[in-house]
């Protein structure tokens, strides 16, 4: 051969075998979900929280953006974690509530998930947590799309060896707990599944935390040649709280900043894996909660400081969450967004993200990408979102500035501090009235300009008639149309081998 053609061939094959492909120059990001139990709004430092330091969440706000309106479908754990998954009102899909050990129910298997939309485009799927979408084996994540899981089925509460367990025994210890032993489950393949520890006790709930976030760790590391979505759903800050050796006492401010702590300590180690495997620049991290602070374990819980009441309620203090995302090159650094959205916005955004088809049934998320990536005078695409809690109640509608809330039932502590040493105080049954507020002036919800804006009343009236005929509405005894049903149990249908009391 010619030396110059030699040379020609190889400057040639050169420049294809250096020339990257579009697949190589826009590979599908990876996705990485990180989901706290009843954090509230003021409880890390991007948020307001002062008492202890969390600088890995502090990073995660400087490297990327804090949305200070994200709201999740309840605030409630089963509800929320639901809607996150399918990118539906947790109504529609039947999960109300929180599903406990003697639940017969749980995810319906038509509906489609974050993880079996990913998988559908090749990806690698793992959850390491707190499940709590259907302890019995049809209904565990290898069943909706998950590769891996490894967790406890259901809160970390639910559990004989909890405080106010313990101090019911100890006046009466004849006294009938609830609940039996609490397991840590591990699946394998398509159906498998085993319990690793049938009786989880206080000191491997201290290591919980720390266990779930290594093999997150590495199973970012074992898949950095293949995209991915992990679902890190931590058992914390939910009671009882445990905190592994290396952070108790090291806050200074009681074990709730140290669990908190350790949390932070989590979401450092997943942001350090995802730059260990040069992916920083295709990975959105996204940090919210399933609800906010469960109020009447007072020093045992968080704040949602300045937002009105807490978890199981539909204020402010009850569903909207202290929310991240980090995106190297993609989402705008130190940057903050005060629009409306919300975790059943995760799915339809993913979608859009890797090319995947919506559901062929129903959602009700929006594509918030525009959001995410600072696209100037992005807006919400909620024209309306719906508020629902107890069992169907349509409790509230809202848009991006006005909340119409429905006269109701609510739980408060009417300003009381809530309990001490980890055990709670009860709740006083309180009266919503009609009344709306202009969240972008009253965020606290503590001035009722119903008489001011008749306009808005007529709007948000209509949008919840909207809801009521699509959801349904317990308060006005209505069904809906578009509601489905959850997973039920068959006769045939394996049962979780336990004993429940």
């Amino acid at each position: 051969m010619p030396l110059r053609l030699f040379f020609a061939c190889t400057v040639l094959f050169t420049s294809f075998a250096c020339t990257p492909t579009k697949a190589a120059d826009n590979p599908p990001p990876n996705i990485v979900v990180i989901f706290i139990d009843d954090m509230g709004y003021a409880d890390i430092n991007p948020f307001g929280a002062t008492e202890y330091k969390t600088p890995n969440l502090n990073r995660m706000a400087k490297e990327g953006r804090t949305f200070t309106d994200f709201v999740v479908s309840s605030a409630v754990c089963s509800a929320s974690r639901s809607a996150l998954l399918t990118g539906c009102y947790h109504t529609r899909i039947g999960i109300r509530g929180a599903l406990g050990p003697k639940s017969n129910i749980g995810l319906n298997s038509a509906e489609t998930t974050l993880a079996e939309l990913c998988r559908s485009r090749g990806y690698a799927t793992a959850v390491y947590g707190k499940w709590h979408l259907g302890h019995h084996p049809k209904f565990l994540p290898n069943q909706h799309g998950f590769d891996e899981y490894y967790g406890i089925p259901y809160s970390n509460d639910m559990w004989p060896l909890h405080p106010a367990a313990l101090a019911k025994r100890a006046k009466d210890p004849n006294a009938s707990i609830p609940w039996s032993a609490l397991p840590m489950i591990e699946t394998s393949g398509p159906t498998g599944y085993q319990i690793t520890n049938d009786n989880i006790q206080p000191s491997d709930q201290e290591q919980m935390t720390k266990q779930f976030t290594q093999r997150a760790v590495n199973f970012i590391k074992r898949n950095n040649e293949k995209p991915f979505f992990l679902y890190l759903p931590h058992p914390m800050v939910h009671v009882p709280l445990y905190a592994s050796e290396d952070f108790r006492g090291k806050s200074g401010a009681g074990i709730f900043g140290d669990v908190v702590m350790e949390v932070d300590w989590s979401v450092g180690q997943i942001l350090d894996a995802v730059e260990d495997i040069g992916a920083e620049r295709n990975t959105l991290v996204v940090f919210t909660s399933d609800n906010g602070p469960w109020l009447s374990y007072g020093t045992h819980s968080g704040r949602a400081t300045p937002l009105r009441e807490g978890k199981g309620t539909m204020f402010e203090g009850g569903y909207r969450e202290p929310t991240i995302m980090w995106w190297k090159g993609k989402i705008p650094a130190g940057t903050e967004c005060d629009q409306l959205c919300s975790t059943i916005d995760l799915l339809p955004t993913v979608a859009a993200l890797i090319g995947a088809p919506l559901p062929a049934h129903k959602i009700d998320g929006k594509n918030i990408l525009p959001l995410m990536t600072g696209v100037a005078d992005a807006k919400s695409p909620h024209e309306a979102f719906y508020c629902y809690y107890g069992g169907g109640q349509l409790q509230a509608v809202r848009n991006e500035q006005y909340k119409l809330v429905f006269p109701h039932s609510y739980r408060t502590l009417n300003g009381h501090p809530g309990g001490t040493g980890g055990l709670p105080i009860g709740y006083k049954q309180a009266k919503a009235k009609l009344s709306l507020f202009d969240l972008d002036a009253d965020v606290s919800e503590t001035t009722n300009v119903i008489e001011k804006h008749p306009q808005v009343v007529k709007q948000l009236m209509a949008a919840a008639e909207t809801a009521r005929a699509d959801l349904g509405d317990k308060l006005q005894k209505r069904k809906g149309k578009g509601v489905r049903e959850a997973g039920k149990l068959d006769e045939q249908d394996e049962r979780l081998p336990l004993l429940w009391q």
